[in-house]
């Protein structure tokens, strides 16, 4: 991809979770060669294209394309991205009560990124911090889910960072800003399937330091839970993203700083931090 010689692929496992020895039964991703966008099937550095995008029978087209000949994208072009908050007893702290449902929030799609692009602090955020989180991606379209039939409407998992502008998320009346400035979406690298969304591993660095690590085993509401409450209410759509919530505590950023989101099967998303040009 532009960004690398070879596809973010993890390497070793995250502990506490089931997918060390498991290997996903496919990695899906999203790609840029010249002006064409294409999805496809990822093996090994190459991605083999696929007709009609990733949510069809994925039939392969014979075309293919290495890691230096594509720019990797965000592995879907969502409708809608919802997150949900306060979904990690580390992250609630010991003076905060676990919420009795899933506290979903809107994200807005001009937000999102995919790997390798930069991250864009604004100039009068003040203090913006990563959350690194396992993502759904919706596979068919879902409404009134049951628990037991939203891994019918899932394709498969993927890393996000929900990035956070503190100040703009306490001052601010609604979290526009706060969660959906530009840039502050980042998804991918790819999307792997029949991952156990009971125990993915998810571990994040900042600059080769480790500051988050967990498991979806850790969260408060499962990802069933969240998706099959989510579409109580709203209609989800066929590659809308729902970000599953953050562990421990967050990193502040600053220009300079690269962010490694890695979901054990998915591989790692790395994004560069910038400043907001003058």
């Amino acid at each position: 991809m532009s960004h690398t010689n070879s596809l973010p692929l993890d390497r070793a496992p995250i502990e506490g979770s089931r997918t060390a020895d498991r290997r996903p039964r496919m990695l899906l991703g999203r790609v840029r060669v010249g002006s064409r966008t294409l999805h496809g099937i990822v093996e090994g550095d190459t991605i083999h294209v696929v007709r009609g995008g990733l949510f069809g029978r994925l039939e392969r087209t014979g075309e293919s394309f290495t890691a230096r000949e594509a720019t990797l994208l965000a592995p879907t072009a969502p409708t809608k991205v919802v997150a949900i908050g306060l979904n990690y007893r580390t992250h609630l702290g010991d003076e905060r009560d676990a919420p009795a449902n899933p506290e979903p929030f809107l994200k807005a799609p001009s937000s999102v990124i995919g790997a390798g692009e930069p991250i864009v602090l604004p100039a009068d955020a003040g203090r913006v911090d990563e959350e690194g989180e396992v993502v759904a991606v919706i596979g068919r379209r879902a409404r009134n889910l049951t628990e037991d039939q939203v891994d019918d409407h899932v394709l498969g998992y993927t890393g996000g960072n929900d990035v956070s502008a503190r100040h703009w998320q306490r001052d601010d009346l609604q979290w526009w800003r706060a969660k959906s400035a530009d840039s502050f979406t980042a998804v991918g690298p790819f999307i792997a399937t029949d991952l156990d969304p009971e125990r993915i591993g998810l571990r994040v660095s900042v600059n080769d330091e480790v500051v988050q690590q967990a498991t979806t085993a850790d969260l408060i509401h499962s990802v069933r839970k969240c998706i099959a409450w989510i579409s109580r209410s709203m209609t989800l759509e066929r590659g809308d993203l729902v970000f599953t919530g953050t562990p421990g505590e967050t990193r502040q950023l600053a220009p300079g700083d690269s962010v490694r989101v890695e979901v054990e099967g998915v591989g790692y998303l790395v994004n560069p931090v910038v400043a907001e040009s003058p």
